[in-house]
Protein backbone atom coordinates (compact mmCIF):
# COMPACT_ATOMS: atom_id res chain seq x y z
CA UNK A 1 0.00 0.00 0.00
CA UNK A 2 1.62 3.24 -0.96
CA UNK A 3 2.46 5.53 1.48
CA UNK A 4 0.84 9.19 2.22
CA UNK A 5 2.96 12.07 1.93
CA UNK A 6 2.09 14.38 5.26
CA UNK A 7 -0.67 16.94 5.16
CA UNK A 8 0.37 20.81 4.49
CA UNK A 9 1.24 22.91 7.81
CA UNK A 10 -2.18 25.26 7.03
CA UNK A 11 -4.10 21.82 7.51
CA UNK A 12 -5.54 21.72 11.15
CA UNK A 13 -5.39 17.94 11.34
CA UNK A 14 -1.58 17.92 10.36
CA UNK A 15 -0.45 20.57 13.27
CA UNK A 16 -3.32 18.45 16.33
CA UNK A 17 -1.85 15.05 15.48
CA UNK A 18 -2.10 12.06 17.81
CA UNK A 19 0.84 12.48 20.51
CA UNK A 20 3.26 10.22 21.17
CA UNK A 21 3.23 8.16 17.97
CA UNK A 22 6.00 8.30 15.32
CA UNK A 23 4.96 10.10 12.52
CA UNK A 24 6.97 11.76 9.33
CA UNK A 25 7.02 15.55 9.79
CA UNK A 26 8.60 18.06 6.53
CA UNK A 27 11.81 19.46 7.70
CA UNK A 28 10.03 22.68 6.78
CA UNK A 29 7.46 22.41 9.44
CA UNK A 30 9.92 21.78 12.53
CA UNK A 31 12.08 24.79 14.46
CA UNK A 32 15.01 24.12 16.51
CA UNK A 33 14.14 25.76 19.84
CA UNK A 34 16.65 28.74 20.84
CA UNK A 35 16.71 27.85 24.23
CA UNK A 36 18.78 24.95 23.05
CA UNK A 37 21.70 27.82 21.99
CA UNK A 38 21.54 28.58 25.40
CA UNK A 39 21.65 25.37 27.29
CA UNK A 40 23.95 23.53 24.88
CA UNK A 41 26.69 25.03 22.25
CA UNK A 42 25.04 25.86 19.21
CA UNK A 43 24.84 23.23 16.51
CA UNK A 44 26.91 24.15 13.60
CA UNK A 45 26.10 22.32 9.80
CA UNK A 46 30.14 22.30 9.59
CA UNK A 47 30.92 20.96 12.97
CA UNK A 48 32.59 17.43 11.62
CA UNK A 49 30.25 15.34 13.78
CA UNK A 50 27.05 16.53 12.19
CA UNK A 51 28.94 15.99 8.65
CA UNK A 52 29.65 12.28 10.02
CA UNK A 53 26.03 11.91 11.03
CA UNK A 54 24.55 13.37 7.72
CA UNK A 55 26.78 10.30 6.07
CA UNK A 56 25.32 8.30 8.51
CA UNK A 57 21.53 9.37 7.71
CA UNK A 58 22.27 8.93 4.16
CA UNK A 59 23.34 5.64 5.01
CA UNK A 60 20.82 4.16 7.16
CA UNK A 61 18.16 6.85 7.57
CA UNK A 62 17.25 8.21 10.89
CA UNK A 63 17.36 6.13 13.40
CA UNK A 64 15.91 7.69 16.77
CA UNK A 65 13.06 9.85 16.03
CA UNK A 66 12.87 13.31 16.85
CA UNK A 67 10.77 14.78 19.63
CA UNK A 68 9.24 18.00 18.98
CA UNK A 69 6.34 20.29 20.84
CA UNK A 70 2.90 20.25 19.64
CA UNK A 71 3.65 23.67 18.14
CA UNK A 72 6.68 22.04 16.19
CA UNK A 73 9.41 22.97 18.27
CA UNK A 74 12.27 20.19 18.99
CA UNK A 75 12.91 18.90 22.36
CA UNK A 76 15.24 16.43 21.14
CA UNK A 77 17.08 15.87 18.12
CA UNK A 78 18.87 19.22 17.03
CA UNK A 79 21.67 17.26 16.24
CA UNK A 80 19.84 14.71 13.76
CA UNK A 81 17.97 17.88 12.50
CA UNK A 82 20.85 20.08 11.65
CA UNK A 83 22.61 16.51 9.76
CA UNK A 84 19.34 15.95 8.04
CA UNK A 85 19.44 19.46 6.34
CA UNK A 86 23.04 18.72 5.65
CA UNK A 87 21.81 15.45 4.00
CA UNK A 88 18.78 17.21 1.93
CA UNK A 89 16.25 15.30 3.83
CA UNK A 90 12.54 16.87 3.29
CA UNK A 91 10.87 14.43 6.37
CA UNK A 92 12.09 12.95 9.42
CA UNK A 93 10.36 11.11 12.01
CA UNK A 94 9.58 12.76 14.97
CA UNK A 95 7.17 11.82 18.22
CA UNK A 96 5.21 14.42 19.25
CA UNK A 97 4.73 15.80 23.34
CA UNK A 98 1.78 16.70 24.76
CA UNK A 99 2.72 20.10 24.94
CA UNK A 100 3.40 23.55 23.21
CA UNK A 101 6.34 26.04 23.65
CA UNK A 102 3.81 29.03 23.18
CA UNK A 103 1.90 27.70 26.55
CA UNK A 104 4.40 26.70 29.51
CA UNK A 105 7.90 27.99 28.71
CA UNK A 106 9.12 26.59 31.80
CA UNK A 107 7.79 23.69 31.18
CA UNK A 108 9.98 23.33 28.11
CA UNK A 109 12.90 24.32 28.79
CA UNK A 110 12.73 21.72 32.03
CA UNK A 111 11.78 19.03 28.95
CA UNK A 112 14.87 20.25 26.86
CA UNK A 113 17.03 19.82 29.63
CA UNK A 114 15.78 16.10 30.31
CA UNK A 115 16.13 14.83 26.80
CA UNK A 116 19.07 15.96 27.08
CA UNK A 117 20.74 14.54 29.94
CA UNK A 118 21.99 12.22 28.45
CA UNK A 119 24.47 13.79 25.90
CA UNK A 120 28.31 14.14 26.14
CA UNK A 121 28.45 17.75 27.41
CA UNK A 122 30.85 20.50 28.45
CA UNK A 123 31.05 21.27 32.24
CA UNK A 124 30.11 24.99 31.73
CA UNK A 125 26.69 23.22 29.84
CA UNK A 126 25.87 21.13 32.70
CA UNK A 127 26.36 24.11 35.29
CA UNK A 128 23.66 25.69 32.74
CA UNK A 129 21.43 22.76 33.20
CA UNK A 130 21.50 22.82 37.00
CA UNK A 131 20.20 26.53 36.27
CA UNK A 132 17.04 25.10 34.94
CA UNK A 133 16.40 23.26 38.17
CA UNK A 134 15.51 26.90 39.77
CA UNK A 135 11.38 27.76 40.18
CA UNK A 136 9.75 27.52 37.46
CA UNK A 137 8.82 31.52 37.40
CA UNK A 138 12.54 32.31 37.42
CA UNK A 139 14.39 29.67 35.65
CA UNK A 140 14.28 31.36 32.37
CA UNK A 141 15.29 34.64 33.36
CA UNK A 142 18.90 32.75 35.74
CA UNK A 143 19.33 30.69 32.69
CA UNK A 144 20.13 34.27 30.76
CA UNK A 145 21.71 35.45 33.89
CA UNK A 146 24.33 32.82 34.19
CA UNK A 147 25.43 32.94 29.99
CA UNK A 148 25.89 36.91 30.87
CA UNK A 149 28.04 36.17 33.77
CA UNK A 150 30.09 33.74 32.49
CA UNK A 151 30.77 35.79 29.14
CA UNK A 152 31.52 38.95 31.72
CA UNK A 153 34.07 36.42 33.79
CA UNK A 154 37.01 38.37 33.27
CA UNK A 155 38.98 40.44 36.71
CA UNK A 156 40.62 43.51 35.14
CA UNK A 157 41.35 44.87 38.54
CA UNK A 158 44.77 44.37 37.76
CA UNK A 159 45.10 45.92 34.09
CA UNK A 160 43.80 48.75 32.14
CA UNK A 161 41.72 47.87 29.44
CA UNK A 162 42.34 50.05 26.23
CA UNK A 163 39.96 53.00 25.72
CA UNK A 164 38.12 53.31 22.67
CA UNK A 165 37.07 57.18 21.91
CA UNK A 166 35.13 57.94 18.43
CA UNK A 167 35.27 55.82 15.33
CA UNK A 168 37.34 55.79 12.21
CA UNK A 169 36.02 54.36 8.83
CA UNK A 170 38.22 53.48 6.16
CA UNK A 171 37.63 55.14 2.54
CA UNK A 172 36.09 53.48 0.00
CA UNK A 173 38.17 53.05 -3.29
CA UNK A 174 37.24 55.48 -5.74
CA UNK A 175 37.20 55.58 -9.46
CA UNK A 176 40.05 57.41 -10.11
CA UNK A 177 41.59 53.86 -8.35
CA UNK A 178 39.95 51.65 -10.84
CA UNK A 179 42.58 51.06 -13.35
CA UNK A 180 45.25 49.99 -10.19
CA UNK A 181 42.59 47.83 -8.31
CA UNK A 182 41.85 46.07 -12.15
CA UNK A 183 45.88 45.43 -12.53
CA UNK A 184 45.66 43.79 -9.35
CA UNK A 185 43.02 41.84 -9.87
CA UNK A 186 44.21 40.61 -12.96
CA UNK A 187 47.65 39.94 -11.14
CA UNK A 188 46.09 37.34 -8.45
CA UNK A 189 43.67 35.78 -11.14
CA UNK A 190 47.05 34.96 -13.04
CA UNK A 191 48.70 33.87 -10.17
CA UNK A 192 45.77 31.74 -8.39
CA UNK A 193 47.90 28.56 -7.81
CA UNK A 194 50.51 30.66 -5.98
CA UNK A 195 48.30 32.07 -3.47
CA UNK A 196 48.30 33.70 -0.84
CA UNK A 197 50.95 36.67 -2.49
CA UNK A 198 52.78 38.88 -0.55
CA UNK A 199 51.98 42.65 -0.51
CA UNK A 200 55.90 42.57 -2.17
CA UNK A 201 55.04 40.47 -5.10
CA UNK A 202 52.13 42.15 -6.39
CA UNK A 203 54.26 44.90 -6.18
CA UNK A 204 56.64 43.46 -8.60
CA UNK A 205 54.14 42.19 -10.87
CA UNK A 206 52.63 45.74 -11.56
CA UNK A 207 56.19 47.25 -11.98
CA UNK A 208 55.41 44.80 -15.50
CA UNK A 209 53.03 46.83 -16.57
CA UNK A 210 52.87 49.88 -14.83
CA UNK A 211 49.07 51.32 -14.19
CA UNK A 212 47.93 54.33 -13.56
CA UNK A 213 47.58 55.12 -9.47
CA UNK A 214 45.23 57.67 -9.96
CA UNK A 215 43.11 57.74 -13.56
CA UNK A 216 42.63 61.07 -13.60
CA UNK A 217 46.69 62.00 -13.48
CA UNK A 218 48.31 60.54 -16.68
CA UNK A 219 51.93 61.27 -14.81
CA UNK A 220 50.98 59.21 -11.42
CA UNK A 221 52.08 55.59 -12.94
CA UNK A 222 52.93 53.02 -10.98
CA UNK A 223 56.58 52.91 -10.21
CA UNK A 224 59.25 51.05 -8.28
CA UNK A 225 59.42 53.62 -5.02
CA UNK A 226 57.77 54.13 -1.19
CA UNK A 227 54.93 56.65 -2.52
CA UNK A 228 53.81 53.53 -4.31
CA UNK A 229 54.22 50.86 -2.32
CA UNK A 230 52.29 52.23 0.43
CA UNK A 231 49.78 53.13 -2.23
CA UNK A 232 49.52 49.18 -3.12
CA UNK A 233 49.33 47.98 0.69
CA UNK A 234 46.65 50.53 1.33
CA UNK A 235 44.39 49.68 -1.90
CA UNK A 236 44.97 45.78 -0.97
CA UNK A 237 44.17 46.40 2.61
CA UNK A 238 40.98 48.33 1.52
CA UNK A 239 40.06 45.83 -1.46
CA UNK A 240 39.90 43.29 1.31
CA UNK A 241 37.68 44.89 3.36
CA UNK A 242 35.26 45.92 0.95
CA UNK A 243 35.03 42.22 -1.08
CA UNK A 244 37.28 43.08 -3.96
CA UNK A 245 39.68 40.88 -3.56
CA UNK A 246 39.64 37.47 -1.52
CA UNK A 247 40.94 37.39 2.01
CA UNK A 248 42.92 34.48 1.35
CA UNK A 249 44.93 35.89 -1.92
CA UNK A 250 47.01 37.80 0.32
CA UNK A 251 49.11 37.27 3.52
CA UNK A 252 51.88 38.31 5.03
CA UNK A 253 54.41 35.42 6.31
CA UNK A 254 56.60 37.58 7.96
CA UNK A 255 53.89 37.85 10.69
CA UNK A 256 52.95 34.32 11.89
CA UNK A 257 49.95 33.26 13.61
CA UNK A 258 49.77 29.78 15.81
CA UNK A 259 46.25 28.24 17.05
CA UNK A 260 45.86 24.76 18.35
CA UNK A 261 44.45 22.18 17.18
CA UNK A 262 41.36 20.98 20.12
CA UNK A 263 38.18 18.94 19.42
CA UNK A 264 34.80 19.60 21.01
CA UNK A 265 35.24 15.82 22.54
CA UNK A 266 37.23 12.55 22.21
CA UNK A 267 34.72 10.83 19.66
CA UNK A 268 35.58 14.19 17.59
CA UNK A 269 38.97 13.80 17.83
CA UNK A 270 38.41 10.07 17.27
CA UNK A 271 36.69 10.58 13.68
CA UNK A 272 39.22 13.57 12.83
CA UNK A 273 42.15 11.04 13.43
CA UNK A 274 40.31 8.35 11.28
CA UNK A 275 39.72 10.53 8.34
CA UNK A 276 43.41 11.59 8.18
CA UNK A 277 44.08 7.32 8.77
CA UNK A 278 47.21 6.81 7.06
CA UNK A 279 46.91 9.64 4.40
CA UNK A 280 50.23 11.15 5.59
CA UNK A 281 52.52 8.61 4.54
CA UNK A 282 55.36 10.23 2.33
CA UNK A 283 58.57 8.65 0.66
CA UNK A 284 61.61 9.32 0.96
CA UNK A 285 62.48 10.32 -2.46
CA UNK A 286 66.04 11.03 -1.64
CA UNK A 287 67.19 8.06 0.56
CA UNK A 288 68.50 6.42 -2.71
CA UNK A 289 69.97 9.36 -4.25
CA UNK A 290 74.10 9.87 -4.28
CA UNK A 291 74.53 12.53 -2.73
CA UNK A 292 72.21 15.14 0.22
CA UNK A 293 70.45 18.08 -1.61
CA UNK A 294 69.02 21.01 0.22
CA UNK A 295 67.23 23.77 -0.54
CA UNK A 296 68.26 27.28 0.70
CA UNK A 297 66.11 30.38 0.18
CA UNK A 298 66.91 34.07 1.79
CA UNK A 299 63.19 35.35 2.21
CA UNK A 300 60.19 33.99 4.17
CA UNK A 301 58.21 35.38 0.99
CA UNK A 302 58.76 32.91 -1.30
CA UNK A 303 58.20 30.10 0.81
CA UNK A 304 54.69 29.47 -0.92
CA UNK A 305 56.52 29.44 -4.31
CA UNK A 306 59.56 27.54 -3.68
CA UNK A 307 57.63 25.04 -0.72
CA UNK A 308 55.68 23.08 -3.29
CA UNK A 309 58.76 22.50 -5.30
CA UNK A 310 60.88 21.03 -2.69
CA UNK A 311 57.96 18.74 -1.74
CA UNK A 312 57.56 17.06 -5.24
CA UNK A 313 61.22 15.98 -4.97
CA UNK A 314 60.94 15.64 -1.10
CA UNK A 315 64.32 18.01 -0.53
CA UNK A 316 64.81 20.36 2.96
CA UNK A 317 63.60 23.72 2.72
CA UNK A 318 65.78 26.34 4.86
CA UNK A 319 64.22 30.09 5.57
CA UNK A 320 67.33 31.52 6.28
CA UNK A 321 65.99 35.38 6.00
CA UNK A 322 68.71 36.91 5.16
CA UNK A 323 72.29 35.58 6.76
CA UNK A 324 70.79 32.33 8.02
CA UNK A 325 71.89 32.17 12.00
CA UNK A 326 74.04 29.47 12.85
CA UNK A 327 71.07 27.18 14.36
CA UNK A 328 69.38 26.40 10.82
CA UNK A 329 72.95 25.84 9.66
CA UNK A 330 73.95 23.43 12.17
CA UNK A 331 70.90 21.34 11.66
CA UNK A 332 71.68 20.89 7.95
CA UNK A 333 74.94 19.70 8.35
CA UNK A 334 73.28 17.25 11.37
CA UNK A 335 70.74 16.33 8.39
CA UNK A 336 73.73 15.66 5.61
CA UNK A 337 75.62 13.66 8.13
CA UNK A 338 72.36 11.11 9.35
CA UNK A 339 71.84 10.77 5.57
CA UNK A 340 75.53 9.42 5.02
CA UNK A 341 75.85 10.42 1.32
CA UNK A 342 78.60 11.37 -0.45
CA UNK A 343 78.36 14.74 -1.19
CA UNK A 344 76.32 18.07 0.18
CA UNK A 345 74.45 19.83 -2.44
CA UNK A 346 73.03 23.08 -1.46
CA UNK A 347 70.80 25.12 -3.99
CA UNK A 348 70.54 29.07 -2.45
CA UNK A 349 68.05 31.53 -4.13
CA UNK A 350 69.01 34.97 -2.84
CA UNK A 351 68.23 38.43 -4.05
CA UNK A 352 70.85 39.68 -6.68
CA UNK A 353 72.29 42.78 -4.41
CA UNK A 354 75.58 42.60 -2.73
CA UNK A 355 74.01 41.04 0.25
CA UNK A 356 72.21 38.52 -1.67
CA UNK A 357 75.57 37.46 -3.75
CA UNK A 358 77.63 37.46 -0.44
CA UNK A 359 75.16 35.16 1.16
CA UNK A 360 75.44 32.56 -0.85
CA UNK A 361 79.04 32.27 -0.54
CA UNK A 362 78.54 32.77 3.14
CA UNK A 363 76.67 29.76 3.81
CA UNK A 364 78.67 27.37 1.75
CA UNK A 365 81.87 28.51 3.74
CA UNK A 366 80.46 28.82 7.12
CA UNK A 367 79.47 24.69 6.69
CA UNK A 368 83.10 24.16 5.60
CA UNK A 369 84.67 26.20 8.12
CA UNK A 370 82.15 25.97 11.10
CA UNK A 371 81.12 22.22 10.26
CA UNK A 372 83.66 20.24 8.75
CA UNK A 373 81.90 19.79 5.59
CA UNK A 374 84.56 19.43 3.06
CA UNK A 375 82.56 17.95 0.46
CA UNK A 376 79.70 20.53 -0.12
CA UNK A 377 78.90 22.37 -3.12
CA UNK A 378 76.46 25.64 -3.12
CA UNK A 379 75.17 26.38 -6.38
CA UNK A 380 72.71 30.28 -6.22
CA UNK A 381 69.96 29.01 -8.62
CA UNK A 382 68.10 32.85 -8.22
CA UNK A 383 68.47 35.49 -9.00
CA UNK A 384 71.43 35.51 -10.98
CA UNK A 385 73.27 38.69 -13.05
CA UNK A 386 72.24 36.13 -16.80
CA UNK A 387 68.75 36.15 -14.97
CA UNK A 388 68.29 39.41 -14.91
CA UNK A 389 69.76 40.11 -18.33
CA UNK A 390 67.67 37.26 -20.37
CA UNK A 391 64.20 38.04 -18.55
CA UNK A 392 64.27 41.67 -19.06
CA UNK A 393 64.08 42.26 -15.04
CA UNK A 394 63.19 45.88 -15.01
CA UNK A 395 65.21 47.89 -12.57
CA UNK A 396 64.30 48.04 -8.64
CA UNK A 397 66.36 49.87 -6.79
CA UNK A 398 69.56 51.00 -5.60
CA UNK A 399 72.30 49.12 -3.88
CA UNK A 400 73.04 49.65 -0.46
CA UNK A 401 76.16 51.34 0.32
CA UNK A 402 76.68 49.96 3.51
CA UNK A 403 76.93 46.90 2.12
CA UNK A 404 80.36 44.73 2.93
CA UNK A 405 80.71 44.52 -0.56
CA UNK A 406 79.11 46.95 -2.28
CA UNK A 407 82.21 47.76 -4.21
CA UNK A 408 82.86 44.78 -5.47
CA UNK A 409 78.82 44.37 -6.84
CA UNK A 410 78.96 47.82 -8.34
CA UNK A 411 81.50 47.10 -9.91
CA UNK A 412 81.13 43.87 -11.76
CA UNK A 413 77.44 44.71 -11.91
CA UNK A 414 76.33 48.47 -11.47
CA UNK A 415 74.30 49.92 -8.42
CA UNK A 416 70.83 48.55 -9.81
CA UNK A 417 69.34 45.55 -7.64
CA UNK A 418 66.30 43.01 -7.95
CA UNK A 419 64.60 40.99 -5.49
CA UNK A 420 63.86 37.28 -5.99
CA UNK A 421 59.85 38.43 -5.75
CA UNK A 422 60.72 40.50 -9.40
CA UNK A 423 61.06 36.44 -11.07
CA UNK A 424 57.36 35.35 -11.86
CA UNK A 425 56.33 32.64 -9.83
CA UNK A 426 55.95 30.17 -13.24
CA UNK A 427 59.63 30.80 -14.38
CA UNK A 428 60.62 30.99 -10.24
CA UNK A 429 59.58 27.28 -10.05
CA UNK A 430 61.18 26.08 -13.64
CA UNK A 431 65.05 27.27 -12.70
CA UNK A 432 63.99 25.42 -9.36
CA UNK A 433 63.19 22.46 -10.87
CA UNK A 434 65.90 22.56 -13.80
CA UNK A 435 68.41 23.13 -10.94
CA UNK A 436 66.92 20.07 -8.85
CA UNK A 437 67.06 17.60 -11.84
CA UNK A 438 70.78 18.76 -13.55
CA UNK A 439 71.53 17.41 -9.58
CA UNK A 440 69.44 14.16 -9.16
CA UNK A 441 69.77 10.49 -10.43
CA UNK A 442 66.92 10.55 -12.03
CA UNK A 443 66.57 5.77 -12.55
CA UNK A 444 66.74 6.26 -8.47
CA UNK A 445 64.48 9.16 -8.24
CA UNK A 446 61.59 6.87 -10.23
CA UNK A 447 62.22 4.18 -8.33
CA UNK A 448 61.34 5.61 -5.52
CA UNK A 449 58.17 6.91 -6.93
CA UNK A 450 56.86 3.77 -8.28
CA UNK A 451 57.85 2.32 -4.63
CA UNK A 452 55.61 5.05 -3.45
CA UNK A 453 52.69 3.89 -5.71
CA UNK A 454 52.61 0.45 -4.47
CA UNK A 455 52.62 1.53 -0.85
CA UNK A 456 49.96 3.43 -1.36
CA UNK A 457 47.57 1.39 -2.82
CA UNK A 458 48.55 -0.82 0.34
CA UNK A 459 47.65 1.72 2.80
CA UNK A 460 44.43 2.75 1.39
CA UNK A 461 43.37 -1.15 2.09
CA UNK A 462 44.33 -1.19 5.62
CA UNK A 463 43.19 1.85 6.44
CA UNK A 464 39.28 0.76 4.84
CA UNK A 465 39.94 -2.48 6.83
CA UNK A 466 40.55 -0.11 10.35
CA UNK A 467 37.64 2.04 9.25
CA UNK A 468 35.25 -0.59 8.71
CA UNK A 469 36.36 -2.35 12.52
CA UNK A 470 35.94 0.88 14.47
CA UNK A 471 32.99 3.11 12.30
CA UNK A 472 30.11 1.35 14.84
CA UNK A 473 32.11 2.34 17.89
CA UNK A 474 32.92 5.98 16.49
CA UNK A 475 30.02 7.41 14.23
CA UNK A 476 26.53 6.89 16.08
CA UNK A 477 23.43 8.70 15.95
CA UNK A 478 23.78 10.95 18.89
CA UNK A 479 20.72 12.96 20.67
Amino acid sequence: MQSQAPAAVSDPSYLHTQSGAVQNLPLHAIRPSPENDHLYRPVAPEDPEILAMAQSIARFGVKEPLVVTRDRWILSGHRRYAAALVDGLECVPCRVEPLRRSDDLDRFVRLLREYNRQRTKSLDEQLREEVVSLEPQAAHQALLEHRRRKSDKSDFSALTPVQMSGARRRKGISRAKGPMLAAVQRILAERVEFWPLSDRSVHYALLNNPPLRHAAKPDSAYANDRASYQDLTDLLTRARLAGHIPWEAIADETRPVVAWQADPNVRAFLRRELDGLFQGYRRDYQRSQPNHIEIVAEKLTVRGIVEPVAQDYCVPLTIGRGYCSIGPRRDLAERYRRSGREKLIVLLLSDFDPDGENIAASFARSLRDDFGIDKVTAVKVALTADQVRSLGLPPQMKAKSGASTYAKFTAEHGDDVFELEALPPVEFQRLLREALDAVIDHDAFRAEIEAERSEAAFLEGVRQRVHRALAQDIVKDDA
